[in-house]
């Protein structure tokens, strides 16, 4: 059965929340700020997104006085839930530590490790049916809203990171962040017998990075396949969709909970757990959930194995690509 579009997406409350706090954003902006912070929905800025330190388009976190930044903050908070707020909070945080990590390794950086070299962005117009976007980009935080229709949310690409995923020094030793992205992933490959081991374990040796890297559209087939929900057993799937729903969790509730209704529509049979790497811990690994709609990818190679990249994408609906051609059609049809 083909997903009904109109309601997959729709997340009216958090689309009206959206909308407020990006009009407050953008209204306690100077002429000159919102110059740079904003930009039209059409073109192809709205695509552009990277998670290592590079510069990019936006308002600094850096160039904005506090109550800018708080309504920046608020405006980020929109989209995620509280447990991904958080999360996103503790990888802002985590530069200045990764500068201290540096500088006792002796690791030269060529980057500034400033936690205030995070951007924010509008597309468009924030309020009536037009559609329009947002974006919050830096350090291993990729996030990115489109709606449409003025009730409906497309949430990915959506990236965290963590670098120093373990801290390794100072008063902060022993803090991990998205420890429960390498952790559910390690009990459902310890949950597998050898012979599923020997069809999720798909190389002994991890990616140095994502395969799916920061391209605008994804390659349904670019990352390996693995072991089927279908072969697993009723424990085994439990975790699965653990570790699914614990990446799409980190959306805001409404958001998530149609992310999760439109992949069990799809069917989850089809989903599968993919492994790269030694399965001991503090080795370089990578795994890769695949589904009809949907991918998950992690790779935690760099730095001996202290460096998280992890992403959820959407195969027809990053961008919202997949609203936008049903809300461009049905606009055409009228």
């Amino acid at each position: 059965m083909a997903t009904d579009l109109t309601t997959a997406y729709r997340a009216p409350i958090t689309a009206r929340r959206m909308a407020t706090a990006a009009a407050e954003f953008l209204g306690a902006l100077s002429d000159r700020e919102r110059a740079v912070a904003a930009f039209p929905f059409d073109g192809d800025e709205r695509y552009e997104w990277h998670y290592t330190p590079v510069p990019r388009n936006g308002l600094l976190l850096e160039q904005m006085g506090p109550e800018q930044r708080r309504a920046a903050l608020a405006l980020l908070e929109t989209g995620v839930s509280a447990r991904g707020a958080t999360e996103a909070r503790e990888i802002i945080a985590l530069e200045a530590i990764l500068r201290e990590t540096e500088r006792i390794e002796g690791r030269a950086s060529r980057w500034d490790r400033n936690p205030e070299l995070y951007y924010f962005s509008v597309f468009g117009e924030p309020s009536g049916s037009a559609p329009w976007a947002w974006r919050v980009g830096g350090h291993h935080i990729g996030l990115h809203f489109t709606l449409v229709d003025g009730d409906m949310v497309a949430p990915t690409p959506l990236f965290f990171g963590a670098d120093p995923a373990n801290v390794l020094h100072g008063p902060e030793t022993g803090r991990r962040t998205l420890a429960a992205e390498e952790d559910m992933a390690r009990a459902l490959l310890g949950s597998l017998d050898p012979s599923q081991k020997g069809v999720a374990i798909v190389d002994s040796h991890a990616p140095a990075d994502i395969l799916t890297k920061n391209y605008r559209r994804v390659d349904a087939d670019a990352t390996p396949q693995g072991l089927a929900y279908a072969a697993m057993s009723g424990e085994q799937r439990g975790r699965l969709v653990d570790l699914v729903r614990h990446y799409v969790e980190r959306a805001a509730d409404e958001i998530a909970a149609q992310e999760w209704s439109k992949i069990e529509q799809a069917g989850l049979d089809e989903v599968t757990f993919a492994w790269a790497g030694p399965e001991e811990p503090r080795q370089g690994h990578y795994y890769a959930v695949r589904g009809r709609t949907f991918l998950l990818e992690y790779d935690n190679t760099q730095h001996d194995a202290n460096h998280i990249h992890s992403v959820w994408r959407d195969f027809a609906g990053d961008w919202g690509e997949d609203l936008l051609a049903h809300h461009y059609a049905a606009s055409h049809h009228r």
